[in-house]
């Protein structure tokens, strides 16, 4: 955690002699290409010391303190931005390095403040950081589905005081034992006057007579170790830095890396400060439409889930549709499917429809298993890690015509379903069956859902971040068992089948020095190579070692044999431990990425039913056969698309149940580098310099997350 090298905030900086005398030392040890890792502070300082650079030089010159030589030899100066701050408040960058780490710190203090408030019937008051920017409020509230969130960019409307009383009594009468309010440290209402968390305590104890608490979070937001997230994006990021400085020329703009969806690009700098700025004053001059829009597409739909899923109408207000719509869970449980279940619960209600929710999977649904719920019924479950509904591998084809009974008795017009492999296999059955079976010509949309992240048509799937973030916390323990003993090598089992994912990404996280994975075939050589280098690694000063294994990487190299091959090869220099992790990578309360991509792109599925279930319905019914109506709703790159499941037939490995690509196999490189091992990158998949894009409202609800 923190910053090893140190980071401080300079007054000196700020002056021009300040900026000479950092002129004069870059110069004297010959460096002309800077990567400056900050806040929006730093950047727009670093911005300036380069706009500055060549006057800086003739000063320094003029002063006699350089010689002409110089001025000449080191004329330009290259900087890359990264940016590490922990308010996700810099334009133009989806996350910022630090912003994940942040929310898994307020996350925690949330989960065990809701066991607390909901034994003692209390209100809780969170103030989080955040003093112009309300990311980190706004995406824990998504995450924990707090009652109210303050945030500067999107003050309460008038009368709030009255609004907000009500809604936290509303929820107390229906038996809901605890309110959350989250209150960003940078709050204002609408005449720019601050709203604080005591104001707000003291309102909810003089209106409500509510027992009410206020936690200010402060600095344990900045600290601990930073999550698995964190520690991927700002590995990538710190690749593309390079990249951009390799290729900078004096006439390139100084730029930011950073990340759109799971894309990388770069971004002027100068664009990006001037937009963060433009933020601030349209908040100073009361324009706060604007100010949500200038935050960009990612904050606007943070801003629109939010305010879908955390207020219901009155019953009087909602649209009637007729529409029953059925969710359920397919596969092996992973962390944040009940975010998903909630989000879907949620906004199909607010869309008018029937919302029913399937027990146990398709085995459940056979067996007439299923129940409308309601919008109080999925209240608390953000935050709840396996499957609340039940969830089971079995595929629909052996209980066809009991699945059509039960859609034809509960008059059940789409379906929504959240899981693994099985239930994109599930779902090609389903269309299949649609020729015998008229009650399978309603609209159908997947969301991935496991911890394996092999489902294809998406770069991620809900639940593999919970599970990395397990694998590389274990990893850091089982790094530190070592650190008495010294010379000692781990070889740790990842689950995944034989997708590599957590096993690579795991390694990369952990900074392990070897990950064995399927899609990359290895040999007895490659396991020679690698007993080797550890060997070489124990003569220096870090004397442990750490490999990572996929479960299925190799039938006959199993984890047994690698650690039997490694304690023979090692024998003198170095002793081997072995750890299975097994299940406890499908536990554990879900992570704050997993609850917040669980609930937008279910939110999202939902809308699309929504749309599918107009366009399909003729002379008093639902019917859908088209391929376009069964899809996959998966995050590509940057966008959120719907893909039809007949589509992505051609791009699976349905004998392994694995995507024929994945885009994660282009990071393998960076992982055996890191671990000093000798090999070429790839850099055909670098970010390309492009502008600040201004979207337009609609764009917002189109495919960003």
């Amino acid at each position: 955690g923190g910053t090893v090298i140190g980071s401080a905030r300079c007054k000196s900086f700020r002056t021009r002699e300040g900026r000479l005398q950092a002129a004069y030392n870059l110069v004297q040890r010959g460096i002309t290409n800077l990567c400056v890792i900050g806040g929006d502070g730093s950047l727009t300082g670093a911005n300036l010391f380069r706009e500055e650079w060549s006057g800086l030089l003739e000063e320094l010159a003029q002063k006699g303190q350089i010689d002409e030589e110089a001025v000449k030899k080191y004329a330009y100066l290259n900087i890359v931005g990264m940016v590490g701050s922990i308010d996700n408040d810099f334009c133009g960058t989806d996350m910022t390095i630090g912003t994940d780490s942040a929310l898994h710190r307020i996350i925690e203090v949330v989960d065990a403040i809701m066991t607390t408030a909901q034994s003692h019937q209390r209100t809780f008051v969170l103030e989080v950081m955040g003093r112009h920017c309300g990311y980190l409020a706004l995406v824990s509230a998504l995450a924990c589905g707090a009652d109210w969130v303050f945030i500067p960019e999107y003050p309460p409307e008038e009368g709030w005081e009255d609004s907000m009383c009500v809604k936290l009594s509303e929820n107390r009468a229906r038996k809901k034992r605890l309110n959350i309010i989250i209150v960003a440290e940078g709050a204002i209402d609408c005449h720019n006057k601050p709203i604080t968390s005591e104001k707000v305590k003291d309102l909810v104890v003089q209106r409500l007579g509510f027992d009410t608490r206020v936690t200010i979070l402060g600095h344990v937001q900045r600290g601990g170790t930073p999550s698995a997230f964190d520690r991927i994006l700002a590995s990538r990021m710190g690749v593309e830095a390079v990249l951009a400085l390799l290729e900078a020329t004096p006439a390139t703009p100084a730029c930011v890396v950073s990340l759109s969806g799971n894309q990388a690009v770069r971004l002027p700098l100068m664009e990006c400060v001037q937009m963060t700025q433009e933020v601030q004053k349209a908040m100073d001059e009361g324009r706060f439409v604007e100010a949500v829009r200038l935050r960009g597409r990612s904050f606007e739909n943070n801003l629109n889930t939010y305010k879908l899923l955390s207020h219901k109408k009155p019953d009087a207000e909602l649209p009637k549709t007729n529409f029953n719509v059925a969710v359920l869970n397919v596969g092996a449980p992973a962390a944040g499917m009940n975010a998903a279940v909630r989000a879907a619960v949620r906004v199909g209600i607010t869309e008018g429809h029937k919302m029913f929710a399937v027990i146990d999977g398709f085995e459940g649904f056979a067996r007439g298993k299923i129940k409308e719920i309601s919008w109080g019924d999925v209240g608390g479950w953000t935050g709840q890690g396996g499957s609340i509904l039940g969830t089971k591998r079995t595929l629909p084809a052996k209980y066809l015509e009991k699945i059509a009974d039960q859609m034809r008795t509960n008059n059940i017009n789409a379906l929504m379903v959240i899981g693994g492999f099985e239930a994109y296999l599930g779902l090609l059955e389903l269309s299949a069956a649609r020729e015998k079976y008229d009650e399978f010509c309603v609209p159908m949309v997947m969301v991935p859902a496991t911890v394996s992240n092999n489902v294809p048509g998406s770069d991620f799937s809900i639940g593999a971040d919970t599970a990395l973030n397990t694998i590389t916390d274990t990893c850091d323990r089982i790094k530190q068992s070592a650190s008495g003993t010294k010379r000692r090598v781990f070889i740790i089992e990842t689950m995944g089948g034989y997708c590599g994912y957590l096993a690579n990404m795991g390694a990369l996280a952990a900074g392990a020095d070897a990950a064995y994975i399927f899609e990359e075939q290895f040999d007895i050589r490659e396991l020679q190579a690698n007993v080797e280098h550890l060997t070489e690694k124990m003569k220096t000063s870090i004397q442990r070692g750490l490999v990572l294994r996929n479960e299925n990487c190799n039938e006959n190299y199993t984890t047994d044999f690698i650690y039997q091959l490694y304690s023979e090869e090692g024998k003198g220099v170095f002793d081997c431990r072995k750890n299975v992790l097994g299940h406890m990578q499908q536990g554990g309360a879900p992570s704050p990425f997993d609850r917040n991509f669980g609930t937008k792109i279910s939110a999202k599925a939902m809308q699309w039913i929504s749309k599918k279930l107009k366009e399909t319905y003729r002379k008093g019914k639902v019917f859908a056969n088209t391929d376009d109506s069964v899809c996959l709703l998966g995050m590509r790159r940057r966008n959120l698309v719907f893909q039809p499941v007949a589509e992505l037939k051609n791009e699976t490995d349905f004998v392994h149940r694995i995507p024929k690509e994945q885009w994660w196999l282009k990071l393998r490189p960076l992982m055996k580098i890191l671990a000093k091992y000798k090999t070429s990158y790839d850099v055909s998949d670098s970010g390309q310099l492009e502008h600040v894009a201004m979207h337009s409202p609609k764009e917002a609800e189109t495919g960003a997350i």
